[in-house]
């Protein structure tokens, strides 16, 4: 069994910011594999399907970012699933626009989201993938991440995305190893 899960923000206000980034990358894998969300418990949007023989789990919780682990520990518990299970997706400040970084375990580097879900899982081994939105000082970080990509980075970031999703495709059949070798740049 696998746990996907893309960290945002829920509603419209919040649709096409910085920090729905893990939201946005976790459409484009659910379009290509042609399946959507279509349940909604322990404060999360989710659904369940069988790839080649085993059960993936595609998650966005609702809690908003900063309490992401409130629903992944709800849904993990639930159905019984273990932290090497979990794979997680997030905008990252660190990188900048356009690059992505793969990680098997690690600090949550300042991003609240990914803190939430090792604090109450209890383990900084958890599969992450982190997509840059960039930083800019002059802006107060929460403004930024509320931010939307401006168009000039628009191009970039958009080929992230997609980056990051042929990782999350590439993970449902091998070893996390190999995707890291793969689409780590």
């Amino acid at each position: 069994m696998k746990m996907i899960a893309g960290l945002g923000n829920p509603g419209k206000k919040y649709e096409k910011t910085r920090h729905n980034t893990g939201f946005l990358v976790l459409d484009e894998v659910l379009k290509e594999l042609g399946i959507s969300l279509d349940k909604e418990r322990f404060n999360a949007l989710y659904t369940v399907c069988n790839h080649k023989g085993e059960k993936v789990y595609f998650v966005k919780p609702l809690t908003y970012m900063n309490n992401s682990g409130e629903a992944i520990k709800a849904l993990m518990k639930y159905y019984k699933l273990n932290t090497e299970d979990l794979l997680v997706i997030h905008d990252d400040l660190d990188l900048p626009v356009g690059k992505i970084r793969i990680r098997e375990k690690g600090s949550s580097g300042g991003q609240k989201g990914m803190a939430s879900i090792m604090d109450l899982l209890g383990s900084s081994e958890i599969k992450r993938i982190r997509v840059g939105i960039g930083n800019d000082k002059e802006i107060p970080t929460v403004d930024y991440v509320l931010g939307k990509v401006p168009l000039s980075e628009r191009k970039l970031y958009k080929e992230s995305l997609q980056r990051a999703k042929d990782a999350v495709i590439c993970s449902l059949d091998n070893d996390f190893s190999k995707v890291m070798s793969i689409y780590n740049q």
